[in-house]
């Protein structure tokens, strides 16, 4: 496939676990029932899902028959083109940040623990580094640490943070975000929201609050709704996704902690099930582990297919 990009190398040098093992498979042996039985296993225990899974073997069998393909190396390329056309039949998938209006306005939502405020960070971080007057505002009021840990991240990118005491109201800090931002000429404004709320509060009437507030304040409304969802947690994250879904307007996914997990093939049921495109992928702790998703490199690491 030819193509070896920084995120190819970044998953490479990741160590991947389930990105090693599939490659694995596709060896110089010839195509047996232990070669699916194995493929399977792999891709259920990846966490692509059951039909998926299923799918995608009957899907390889039928062009094995077609084109008379008797070796698992010949078939890699095959399962490559497979993978890849289902990455990119989702619209979004991959794609930068969309920055059009002026200021950007990007929420960041997600449960605790997903990864959420350390992302902010890191999308400020590269952000600033391209010469963007970046603002983050710290609109997860119900967690102290959060709000310290942004301020944080604002000390180090250099970028100004908008915050108020604990148990505040979080429409409020976007609020006066955005009315920094327009006094400040800044470009872009990163959202920090909460997971879950420690009073009464309904945690998606909260978020629709802040979606009220920025439609109001910006015409054309929030430029990015990013999701972050921790890659370790598997498929369990979806029930979160469609939960989120339900009132906010999502753009894409962040997939934390890939470099952690044993179940690569999340991004692969992402796109299947949930229809949700992966934008950014975190492969390590640096600023510059936040990746860009590009599912043509993410298959070519999958399947060791630029070593050929």
């Amino acid at each position: 496939m030819g193509l070896f990009s920084n995120f190819a190398a970044k998953l490479r040098s990741a160590g991947n676990r389930w990105t090693q093992s599939v490659s694995s498979i596709f060896s110089d042996d010839p195509v047996t029932d232990d070669f699916w039985d194995e493929l399977e296993e792999n891709l259920i225990l990846g966490d692509v899902g059951v039909d998926t899974a299923e799918e995608l073997i009957a899907e390889l069998k039928k062009i094995m028959i077609d084109r008379r393909i008797t070796t698992r190396r010949e078939l890699k390329s095959v399962f490559a083109e497979l993978l890849v056309s289902r990455l990119e039949a989702v619209p979004g998938m991959g794609e930068p940040l969309r920055l059009s209006s002026k200021p950007s306005v990007i929420i960041m939502i997600g449960v605790n623990g997903s990864g959420k405020t350390t992302t902010s960070g890191k999308f400020a971080s590269q952000l600033k580094a391209d010469g963007k007057n970046v603002i983050m505002a710290a609109a997860d009021t119900f967690r102290a640490a959060a709000i310290d840990q942004l301020k944080a991240w604002g000390e180090r990118a250099g970028v100004r943070v908008i915050a108020q005491a604990p148990e505040s109201d979080p429409a409020a800090v976007v609020y006066d975000s955005i009315m920094a931002a327009k006094a400040s000429g800044a470009d872009v404004i990163i959202a920090d929201t909460a997971g879950r709320l420690h009073t009464k509060s309904n945690l998606m009437d909260e978020l629709a609050k802040i979606m009220r507030v920025i439609k109001r304040e910006i015409p054309e409304g929030a430029s990015e709704v990013l999701i972050v969802l921790d890659a370790v947690t598997g498929q369990n994250g979806f029930i979160q996704a469609e939960t989120f879904a339900k009132v906010m307007p999502i753009t894409g996914v962040v997939l934390t902690k890939f470099d952690n997990t044993s179940k690569g093939g999340i991004v692969i049921a992402i796109a299947e099930k949930l229809k949700m495109p992966v934008r950014y992928v975190g492969l390590g702790e640096g600023i510059d582990d936040l990746q860009l998703f590009e599912p043509r490199a993410f298959v070519e690491a999958l399947l060791n297919a630029d070593s050929e």
